[in-house]
C-alpha cells in the first residue's frame, strides 16, 4: 500500500543513472592501460576479440576486448576492433629508415633517452619507435627537466652508459637552458626544440588546423590552446595531435634534428669510436 504523502513511488525509474562508457578504436599506437592488470602500453594489434599492447620496455601482452576493460588518461573505456582495414606493410619505418624486416627489437640497453612528459614519450615512439627497439633504447618521460642534474647523478652516465635528454621550450634565456647550462659530462646530451609544449612541434596542417594559436603568458598552453580551438578537454586535443602523427613529416625540423642527434649519442657505442 502506497502512503498518500507520496504521489509516486521514489524508487520508480531510472533514480541511478548509469553512466555511459565511451567506445574507442584500437588505432596502432594508441597508449591505453588495461583496468584489472594496470599494464599500460601502445596497441599494436588488435584482432577480433582481443589486442596486443606492449609498453615502453618492449614487453607485450595480450587482453580480451571485454567491455570497460580499459583506461586511457584515466576514463574508462570499451575498446573496439578498428573499423578501417590494416594498412600495407611500410618499407620504411615512420622515421623514414628503410623497415628492416625479421629483425628482433634488442634487449634495452643501459643507455636511455629521457623526455618531459608522456606526450613527448609517445611522440617519440610513434616516429622513432621501430628503430629504438632494434637499437635496444628505451625512451623514459622525466615529467619535468627542474631536477635533471640530481637525475643525471643518479643515472651515473659513462662511456656505455650514455644518457639524452629531450628538452622542450629550450631558446637562450630560459629556465630549461639555465637548467641545461648545469650538465657537463661529455655522456651525456642535452638537446631541444623551440617550441611552448611538443604539441607545438607537430606540423598544423597535420593536426587540421591553420596555426597553433597563440597563449597569453601565465595561461597554461595546452588549456589556452585547446580554448582557442573550442575543444572541451585536452585529453581530447591529445588524441587529435596524436592520430595527426603518422611519420617524421608530420612533425617540425627542430624536433626532427633534436632527436636524430639524441639517437645518434646513445647508440654511438655500437657505432662509434668505442664500439667493440
Amino acid at each position: 500500500m502506497r502512503s498518500k504523502d507520496y504521489r509516486q513511488d521514489v524508487l520508480a525509474g531510472d533514480w541511478r543513472k548509469r553512466r555511459t562508457i565511451p567506445t574507442v578504436e584500437a588505432e596502432p599506437d594508441l597508449v591505453v592501460e588495461e583496468a584489472g592488470s594496470g599494464f599500460c602500453g601502445a596497441v599494436i594489434t588488435c584482432a577480433k576479440d582481443a589486442v596486443t599492447l606492449e609498453d615502453r620496455f618492449g614487453n607485450r601482452r595480450m587482453f580480451p576486448l571485454a567491455p570497460a576493460a580499459f583506461l586511457i588518461d584515466g576514463e574508462v573505456v570499451t575498446l573496439t576492433r578498428p573499423t578501417s582495414s590494416a594498412p600495407p606493410i611500410a618499407q620504411r619505418t615512420a622515421s623514414g629508415s628503410v623497415a628492416v624486416s625479421g629483425v628482433k627489437a634488442r634487449v634495452a640497453k643501459a643507455s636511455r633517452i629521457y623526455v618531459e612528459g608522456v606526450h613527448d614519450a609517445a611522440l617519440v615512439e610513434r616516429v622513432w619507435g621501430e628503430d629504438l627497439r632494434i637499437e635496444g633504447v628505451v625512451v623514459e618521460p622525466l615529467h619535468g627537466v627542474d631536477d635533471l642534474p640530481a637525475l643525471i647523478r643518479e643515472f651515473g652516465p659513462g662511456p656505455r652508459r650514455r644518457l639524452g635528454v629531450l628538452v622542450d621550450h629550450l631558446v637562450p634565456g630560459s629556465k630549461e637552458s639555465r637548467i641545461v647550462a648545469e650538465v657537463g659530462s661529455p655522456h651525456v646530451l642535452v638537446t631541444g626544440h623551440p617550441f611552448v609544449d611538443i604539441w607545438q612541434a607537430v606540423k598544423p596542417e597535420s593536426v587540421g588546423i591553420a596555426a597553433w594559436p597563440s597563449v597569453p603568458k601565465g595561461v597554461d598552453w595546452k588549456q589556452g590552446v585547446c580554448d582557442a580551438l573550442g575543444v572541451a578537454d585536452p585529453r581530447e586535443m591529445w588524441r587529435r595531435v596524436q592520430r595527426g602523427v603518422n611519420s617524421y613529416a608530420d612533425l617540425e625540423t627542430e624536433l626532427l634534428g633534436a632527436v636524430e642527434r639524441l639517437i645518434d649519442h646513445v647508440t654511438a657505442d655500437v657505432y662509434g669510436s668505442d664500439g667493440p
